[in-house]
């Protein structure tokens, strides 16, 4: 799994058997800093990509992908002919399931991955959820129901990454969408200021106050006032929309604007859940923001109910999305529907991703 903070792969071993969901073994691989300015660059919306760009960094990441499966099965001494499938997210370039002619665009040709690997990869997950009327996103919402539903509580999980979505497993069905920027926009931000991919803990933001009239501006937006199912990605709250609304506020300090983008972050999620999810009871955090010291207690301060990561229900925060696609690539291969139609808007259930064969076929 790469997802929409462009930091690396999480890479997860995963044994489904006895009817249980058992981690085995994690790796992460950064991405090169050339090879995350490469998809950067590819991502921006509304910009001219030349396809011998596009094609040459699709192989690229397919092979960086396959090559990550490797180490993964190498660190844990286990031999890829132990292994049923490989699924692969990839990483969206695009998303705009909400378009006239709607799709989602990730790369990371899982072609390669299959061949370097030898094992069958499935891949693509999004675009069948599009295809019978779906966003295509958020598709995690399924596993969710499936590890953290609890009778007894309600619920929601909170995902955050470069883009923030939830999971409300409070009522039938299961409500899940986009609420907004996750780290997407305090990253870029640090990077213009400190060449520092992300702000470690959330301190630098810590270090200033948020701006009122700015987060007022920054929440005016259509986008906020939509009712799910609903999803959006880093080509829609990019730095170009960032910069525009700075525009109006030209004498602010940075840390302030930092201070601002996390508070951001935090309102639009506690927002998105006092108005979905009213009766919840506990928030769990997965994903790089659980890390970010200073939004979890701006989401704490926001949400009068316990705030905690999802390590508290037995899975690591960094390790929940890359274990949610190789169960989505496990229902594929069994025939199974991987999206939930309450979440993404598709007409019907149905079995997500194209199977590319290992060696040894589809046996």
């Amino acid at each position: 799994m790469s997802g929409t903070s462009v930091d690396g792969i999480d890479a997860g071993l995963v044994d489904f058997s006895n009817g249980k969901i058992q981690l085995v073994a994690f790796h992460y691989q950064p991405f090169p800093p050339e090879l995350r300015q490469k998809i950067h660059k590819l991502s921006q919306a509304n910009q001219p990509v030349l396809l011998t760009d596009y094609g040459s960094l699709d192989s690229q990441i397919g092979r960086l992908f396959g090559e990550t499966a490797l180490t993964l099965l190498s660190n844990a001494q286990i031999p890829a002919s132990a292994i049923k499938a490989v699924g692969s997210h990839g990483q969206t370039v695009y998303h705009a399931p909400e378009t006239a002619n709607g799709f989602s665009l990730q790369i990371g040709d899982p072609n390669r991955i299959a061949e370097i690997t030898g094992i069958t990869t499935v891949a693509d997950f999004r675009r069948r959820d599009i295809a019978v009327g779906g966003q295509g996103a958020p598709l995690v919402p399924a596993f969710h129901q499936a590890v953290f539903s609890d009778a007894a509580q309600a619920r929601v999980i909170v995902n955050i990454g470069g883009i923030a979505n939830i999971t409300a497993l409070n009522d039938k069905p299961v409500i899940g969408f986009d609420t907004g920027p996750g780290n997407g926009l305090m990253d870029w931000w640090c990077q213009q200021h400190y060449n520092l991919p992300y702000d470690r803990n959330g301190n630098w933001a810590a270090k200033g106050k948020a701006h009122l009239a700015l987060l007022a501006a920054l929440s005016d937006d259509d986008y906020f006032r939509l009712a799910p199912p609903k999803s959006t990605g880093k080509e829609y709250f990019s730095p170009a929309w960032l910069q525009q609304k700075l525009s109006l506020f030209p004498d602010l300090e940075p840390e302030d604007i930092q201070a601002t983008l996390c508070q951001f972050s935090a309102d639009t999620i506690a927002d998105a859940i006092r108005q979905y999810a009213p009766n919840t009871l506990q928030t769990l955090i997965c994903g790089g923001g659980a890390h970010n010291g200073q939004l979890m207690k701006l989401l704490r301060k926001n949400l009068d109910m316990s705030v905690t990561s999802t390590a508290e229900r037995g899975i690591d925060p960094d390790h929940v999305e890359a274990i949610a696609f190789a169960w989505l690539a496990r229902q594929t291969l069994n025939n199974l529907p991987g999206n939930l139609c309450s979440v993404t808007g598709a007409a019907t259930p149905v079995v997500l991703g194209g199977i590319y064969p290992g060696k040894n076929g589809l046996s």
